[in-house]
């Protein structure tokens, strides 16, 4: 148990060697380290200087959280450091979801490995401006399953933060597990003292999402986390009409493919329609959506975000939305909603300031 680590073999929930309820709390009943925490010296953890120091050389620090898994948070993470880079800021995206690392395939990292020099873990790099940490870095099989009680997943969020370099950043955006577990307890007590500027939280628009991003909203407020903003994610299907694909069920319920017979059909009958961007709620959304969550909550807005089979396939693909035209649906409305974050929360003036 030195500098106050939690050992590996500590209860789900462990308060931490160095806390005053170390040994004493629910959590504690039961686990081997119980008598040796009740009766150590308590104390500041010194990891936490360490932390502060290497911090130092990153501006803003921005969590992107979600209630539930499949929301589509780790595809904003991703999209939100492709734009930031893309603005000339020097970014860092840190994945902390532990058990489900996503990002290494969103930004075409797959297969790197972490390299260490004597300044530290060096960052995984998509370009000059854009570096990434994660744990897929360190898993040799993709496929194997990442299985790790609270503590050992603590210990690692904590070496992220105490052995990455990341030399100076502008923006370290932090992508983190569905919920509010112990992922996001250590990232908050660690990176508290040296500010956390907020978090986004991304959710989609019915209710058995909206139930527990209301946890989140409130998690964040206990632990004094600022909420940037909501975003609704997957707000409706939208797609190009000439995009979609067309079916006729048979009698016997069978699905024949008419595609090329409607676009076909479009094209010498209605060309008019052959520009039009067709929509679709996918999720009930009669309950007011997120908008209405957000100002029940008193929390920002950051606005929608369509379900766009072509935003999905640039997650496939590792690449950003916005290098090309083929996200005409999405990217536009990512973009305002990045545009309005850095307005609204004063990251507008680094630019004029870098300028």
């Amino acid at each position: 148990m030195e500098n106050g680590e939690i050992p590996e073999n500590a209860n789900e929930h462990c308060p931490g060697p160095q806390s005053e309820s170390a040994g004493k709390s629910d959590s504690c009943e039961g686990c081997p380290n119980q008598e040796a925490c009740s009766t150590a010296p308590k104390g500041p953890d010194p990891d936490l200087v360490v932390i502060a120091e290497r911090m130092a050389t990153v501006k803003h620090k921005i969590l992107v959280l979600s209630g539930k898994g499949g929301v589509g948070k780790s595809t904003f993470s991703a999209q939100l450091s492709f734009a930031l880079a893309a603005m000339d800021f020097q970014v860092g995206l840190l994945d902390i979801d532990i058990c489900g690392p996503s990002i290494p395939k969103m930004l075409g990292l797959e297969g790197q490995e972490i390299h260490q020099s004597n300044l530290g873990w060096s960052p995984v790099y998509v370009d000059s401006n854009l570096g990434v940490m994660s744990v897929g870095f360190m898993i040799p099989d993709p496929d194997e399953a990442v299985i790790w009680r609270g503590p050992r997943k603590n210990g690692l969020i904590k070496n992220f933060l105490k052995e990455v370099y990341w030399n100076e950043l502008d923006f370290l955006v932090v992508d983190a597990p569905p919920g509010t577990s112990d992922e996001h307890i250590s990232i908050v007590q660690c990176l508290g003292a040296t500010g956390i500027d907020g978090a986004i939280i991304v959710t989609t628009p019915q209710q058995v999402s909206l139930i527990d991003v209301r946890k989140e909203i409130n998690f964040c407020k206990k632990v004094g986390v600022r909420v940037l903003g909501v975003v609704e994610n997957m707000s409706g299907l939208s797609q190009p009409i000439m995009d979609f694909k067309f079916i006729r069920m048979t009698e016997t319920g069978e699905h024949r493919d008419v595609s090329e017979w409607v676009r076909e059909y479009v094209r010498e009958k209605a060309p008019e329609l052959q520009n039009l961007i067709a929509c679709s709620e996918v999720f009930d959304s009669s309950s007011g959506g997120a908008e209405k969550m957000c100002k029940e909550m008193g929390v920002p807005f950051l606005g929608k975000v369509p379900l766009d089979p072509q935003l999905c396939k640039a997650a496939e693909e590792g690449r950003s939305c916005f290098s090309d035209q083929k996200c005409q649906v999405s990217a536009p409305a990512l973009k305002i909603i990045i545009e309005r974050l850095i307005e609204t929360h004063g990251f507008s003036r680094m630019l004029v300031d870098s300028a």
